[in-house]
């Protein structure tokens, strides 16, 4: 048996550390470096951009529970893949193999996705220049 690391929240409580696995991890920062290049790029053509951003501020809520993070990190990374099942550059179906992926994940994990990430992606939304990411977070 393995000890676990605890932490302690802000709001006083503790929980076991959340370390992602090291393929995780590497998700995670490709998604941090990519994500809102790639949505500036296809706002226009991304009818579930709302629950697209919503599901990048959970995933990188320190608070989300590891496997949530590495669910949605998944789907989010695969939104981010410049080839995929379907091209993204197809008119009128390019997005929908990616909106099939992230509305499974957003399923999957719906309980964990908060208020304050739905928030904050009504926020980025309402930032015209996210191009690096806008300055609201979660």
């Amino acid at each position: 048996m393995t000890d676990k690391q605890y932490t302690r929240s802000s709001d006083g409580s503790f929980h076991a550390d959340r370390q992602l696995p090291v393929k995780v991890e590497k998700q995670e920062e490709k998604v941090k470096r990519d994500f809102w290049k790639k949505l500036k790029r296809a706002l226009s053509r991304v009818p579930f951009a709302e629950d697209l951003i919503a599901a990048y501020y959970c995933a990188m809520d320190s608070e989300t529970p590891t496997k949530v993070r590495a669910t949605l990190l998944g789907a989010l990374a695969y939104f981010i893949l410049p080839l995929d099942f379907i091209p993204d550059i197809i008119l009128g179906i390019g997005f929908t193999d990616d909106a099939a992926i992230l509305a499974a994940a957003i399923a999957t994990v719906s309980s964990h996705i908060k208020p304050k990430h739905r928030e904050a992606a009504k926020s980025a939304l309402d930032d015209e220049d996210f191009s690096d990411g806008p300055s609201a977070t979660a």
